[in-house]
């Protein structure tokens, strides 16, 4: 499910504010480990 969040982040379709507050961090997580081009 985190994958999930991370990616309709990325793609601009959701925000880390709508991310349920128990997923945020590991949310969080995922997208600090990833690199942006």
């Amino acid at each position: 499910m985190e994958k999930i969040y991370a990616d309709l982040i990325k793609k601009g379709k959701k925000t880390i504010e709508d991310v349920p507050k128990t997923l945020r961090e590991k949310v969080q997580a995922i997208l600090g480990q990833e690199t942006t081009d």
